[in-house]
């Protein structure tokens, strides 16, 4: 399922199968994640506040393109490099794949910060052919990670979701009983509820729009579920003090990323406090300069993570710490009927299509 117009629903069309050389495999997909990134990548744009747009085809994307970067499968052929090295994985192994492919060459790149290639990032899904399709592609084999007895439909998620979420977690530096708020209780919202009460002894604060995620933000693990809507921030801050208290967040992350959201979970957080942005809805930011050395908050962004954090990750699930939320499995073919029920907030936790 390709985009060959921005703004179009996806088209199903018949690629030749890549043949992997060199150390390259190619991988036939048993799950793809559908991400609320591959919407901005189908809009072909992000919103970045007063009439602004970066386009996407400025990013260097050119259509048309396979989407798709949370792909699970198992190993179909291997490069004859890797096919030689013994202390590679073998053909028929259960992988995920890593898919945010940097240049190599760049100072990010050489200390394994890929993610954020300085110059010609070649992420699967977005600069190259991705997962909503039977194969891929993956240029080296060291991009895959062995999931082991993980089911592939909740093991594809991690390569975005559960990935983006470890890091933001980690970024967020939340310790024993300190009160993390998770803004946006979907995908990625759930698995960082997860992640924050089962690997650092913080307490969680999950705030959403909808309570049927906020229900489910509480079945795994949050301590408390706001609803926001038709709320003053007062009144949100004043919920979070009172369970916390009295005091304010020390950390705060943001998977939703609209101005709105952003200046709650600013608002939220103390002093000391940590606001980390994840969400690509879009729009501008103001904040009071003021209150940064005054209260020596922070903000940071976080766009997805590490290969080693990627396999940090699958040892969570592997251990049975962490469970991915996949709400639903779907065919290929329907995919666009889930991006739209995406686009308005009608899928909780992950859909996973089975080409």
């Amino acid at each position: 399922m390709r985009i060959v117009a921005w703004g179009k629903p996806l088209e199903m069309q018949n690629v030749p199968i890549a043949k992997p050389g060199g150390r390259s495999a190619l991988v036939r997909i048993t799950a793809s994640g559908v991400c609320h990134t591959d919407v901005h990548l189908i809009e072909g744009s992000y919103d970045l506040g007063e009439n602004r747009r970066l386009s996407m085809a400025d990013r260097g994307i050119s259509l048309p393109i396979t989407p798709g970067h949370e792909i699970a499968g198992t190993i179909e052929t291997l490069g004859p490099d890797a096919k030689s090295d013994q202390s590679l994985m073998k053909e028929g192994d259960s992988v995920v794949v890593y898919p945010w492919l940097g240049c190599g060459l760049c100072r990010k790149c050489r200390v394994g910060q890929e993610n954020i290639c300085e110059t010609k990032p070649r992420s699967l899904g977005i600069f190259q052919d991705g997962g909503y399709a039977e194969y891929v592609l993956v240029p080296d084999v060291r991009y895959l990670v062995p999931l082991g007895g993980i089911d592939p439909s909740h093991g594809a998620p991690l390569a975005c979701s559960g990935l983006t979420t470890f890091s933001a977690v980690r970024k967020s530096r939340i310790g024993a009983n300190e009160l993390l708020v998770v803004l946006g209780a979907g995908g990625l919202g759930t698995t960082a509820i997860q992640i924050a009460k089962k690997t650092t002894g913080g307490k969680v604060v999950a705030i959403d729009v909808d309570d049927g995620k906020l229900k489910l933000a509480q079945e795994i693990g949050a301590d408390l579920g706001i609803n926001s809507k038709g709320l003053a921030t007062r009144e949100v801050i004043s919920k979070v003090r009172e369970f916390n208290d009295g005091m304010p967040a020390d950390a705060a992350i943001d998977f939703v990323g609209t101005p709105a959201t952003a200046a709650l979970g600013f608002d939220l957080i103390g002093r000391g406090g940590r606001l980390v942005m994840v969400g690509l809805f879009g729009g501008e930011g103001k904040f009071a300069l003021p209150i940064f050395p005054l209260k020596s908050v922070e903000i940071a962004g976080n766009f997805t993570g590490t290969i080693q954090d990627l396999g940090d990750m699958v040892q969570l699930v592997r251990r049975g710490l962490i469970n991915p939320v996949v709400s639903e499995t779907s065919p290929l073919e329907n995919v666009n009927d889930i991006i739209q029920r995406l686009i308005t907030g009608k899928v909780q936790g992950r859909a996973v299509l089975k080409p």
